[in-house]
C-alpha cells in the first residue's frame, strides 16, 4: 500500500490498495525462526466446576489479572474466556518457558478469587453468556445472530490453543510459504482429531468430539471457511479478504451498523454509508476466522484447549517440529496428501475429512493412519530442534495414550460420563 495510506489512516482506500496491502502484509517470507502460541481458557469455579460464576465476582478476578507483570498479552473474549497471547520467540524452548510463567502467575491470581483456567474446547456445562459489553461484541453477536446460536456459543463458550509460525521461504520446496500453506490446511484436519477435546455441552454428549469445530462449521461460512484456492495463497487470500462480508461499520459516536450482504469488495465500489478506509481494512482482516489466518505468520486456529496445567505444550511442539523441521515437513506432506481425496473441493472446515475428524477424532482410520506418522515424525524432529527432554517425553507420553490407541483426549471425558475410567487426578465433571 503506498506510503499515504500507513500515515493516513483516514483516507478513503480503492481496491487496488487494498490488494496491495494485504498480499504485502499477510505473507512475509523468509526463514521459518519465530514461534508463538495464543492461549485460551474458559475458567470456572475453582471447588465446582459447574458452578456458575457471577459476573461481579469474574469482574473483579479480571481487574486483578490485568495488574500482572505478564510477558505475554492478556486478552478476554465475550464471555469471559481468558487468552494469553506469547510474544514472538526464537526457540520453543523460550516460548514454552515464557507462557508458563505468565500461566503461573494468573493461576496464582485467579485462586485468590477461589477460581481456575479450565482446558476445555467448549464449555461443557454453562450455556453462552457474553459479559462484554464492548461495541464490537455487541455488533458481533447481532451479525451471527441471524445464522443461529452457532455463533453466541462461538463468541462465549469456545476456547483453542493456537499455534503461530513464521510464513516460510518465498521460494518452493519443504518449508516455502506455498507448501506450509498448503500443509497446514490438510494436517489441520489431523491435529482437530488428535488434539479433540470437547465432546459436552450442557453436561451431556454432543455426538462430535470436537464440538467447538463443529460450531465453528456451523457459522457464516464467508468468514470462516479456508479460500477455496490453496495454491497461490497471497491471491487466494486477497480474494477472500474483499469478497468476505462486512462484519460492521464502526462509528465514534454511536451504536455500530450492522449491514447485511456488503462485502468489502462492494463497500469500497459503492462508497456507501462512507467510504472505507485504511483503518477500516485492519479491523476487517480481525473478524475473519479461517482455520488458517495468514497475519503475517501463520495462526493455526483448528486445535482444542487442552486439560492440564501443560497439555497445551503438546500440540504447540508437534505443530513446530512438523513445520520448522525440514525432514519431518516432507515426510508429513507426503503423508497427509492423499487426505485431500477425501477433503474433496468443499474449503476447510466443512468438507468431508474436517467433519469426519471433529466427530470422530482419531476413530477414523485414515486420520488414525496419518496421525501414527505425523506424530512418529514429530518425535523425531523435536530430537533434531534440541527440545526440552520434558517437552519431548510429554508428547511421547500423549502419543501412547491416544494416538497410538486411535484416542484423543474427548474419549477420556467420554468415558468418565459413562461411569468408565475417569480422567486421573481429576474430578470427573472437568
Amino acid at each position: 500500500m503506498p506510503d499515504e495510506l500507513c500515515t493516513d489512516r483516514r483516507r478513503a482506500v480503492t481496491e487496488a490498495e487494498v490488494e496491495a496491502r494485504v498480499q504485502g502484509i499477510c505473507f512475509k517470507t523468509g526463514p521459518p525462526r519465530r514461534i508463538g502460541v495464543e492461549l485460551e481458557w474458559l475458567i470456572h469455579d475453582l471447588g465446582d466446576p459447574a458452578h456458575t460464576v457471577a459476573p461481579p465476582r469474574l469482574s473483579a478476578a479480571i481487574a486483578a489479572l490485568r495488574a500482572l507483570p505478564l510477558r505475554s498479552a492478556l486478552t478476554f473474549e465475550p464471555g469471559g474466556q481468558l487468552e494469553l497471547s506469547s510474544l514472538p520467540a526464537e526457540s520453543l524452548t523460550d516460548c514454552i518457558a515464557w507462557a508458563s510463567a505468565d500461566l503461573d502467575l494468573v493461576r496464582a491470581c485467579l485462586h485468590e478469587h477461589g477460581l481456575t483456567l479450565a482446558g476445555h474446547g467448549h464449555e461443557p456445562w454453562h450455556r453462552p453468556r457474553r459479559v462484554l459489553t464492548d461495541p464490537r461484541y455487541c455488533a458481533m453477536e447481532a451479525y451471527f445472530d441471524r445464522g443461529g446460536t452457532a455463533g453466541r456459543s462461538m463468541m462465549c463458550s469456545s476456547a483453542s490453543v493456537q499455534v503461530c509460525l513464521d510464513a516460510g521461504h518465498e521460494e518452493p520446496g519443504p518449508l516455502g510459504h506455498g507448501r506450509r500453506w498448503r500443509l497446514a490446511h490438510l494436517l489441520g484436519a489431523v491435529l482437530v482429531a488428535a488434539f479433540a477435546n470437547s465432546p459436552l455441552s450442557l453436561g451431556r454428549p454432543t455426538g462430535w468430539r470436537s464440538t467447538r469445530q463443529a460450531v465453528w462449521s456451523a457459522i457464516d461460512p464467508g468468514r470462516t471457511s479456508a479460500p477455496s484456492d490453496e495454491w497461490d495463497p497471497r491471491a487466494a487470500w486477497t480474494a477472500y479478504v474483499l469478497d468476505a462480508p462486512v462484519m460492521c461499520i464502526r462509528d465514534d459516536d454511536g451504536p455500530w451498523a450492522v449491514p447485511e450482504g456488503l462485502t468489502l469488495r462492494r463497500w469500497i465500489r459503492s462508497g456507501i454509508p462512507r467510504p472505507p478506509t485504511a483503518e477500516d481494512l485492519d479491523y476487517h482482516l480481525t473478524t475473519l476466522f479461517p482455520p488458517v489466518r495468514p497475519r503475517g505468520h501463520l495462526e493455526l486456529r483448528m486445535i482444542d484447549a487442552q486439560r492440564g496445567e501443560h497439555g497445551w505444550v503438546v500440540p504447540l511442539a508437534v505443530a513446530v517440529a512438523l513445520f520448522d523441521d525440514p525432514e519431518a515437513a516432507e515426510i508429513v506432506y507426503r503423508s497427509v496428501k492423499p487426505l485431500d481425496e477425501i477433503a474433496g473441493s468443499t474449503p476447510a472446515p466443512r468438507n468431508p475429512l474436517w467433519r469426519a475428524a471433529a466427530r470422530d477424532g482419531l476413530r477414523d482410520p485414515d486420520l488414525h493412519a496419518a496421525a501414527l506418522i505425523c506424530f512418529s515424525a514429530a518425535e523425531e524432529a523435536l530430537v533434531r530442534l534440541s527440545a526440552p527432554p520434558a517437552v519431548r517425553a510429554a508428547v511421547a507420553a500423549f502419543t501412547d495414550r491416544y494416538v497410538a490407541r486411535g484416542r484423543c483426549p474427548a474419549d477420556d471425558v467420554l468415558d468418565s460420563v459413562a461411569g468408565l475410567n475417569p480422567i486421573p487426578g481429576k474430578d470427573t465433571r472437568t
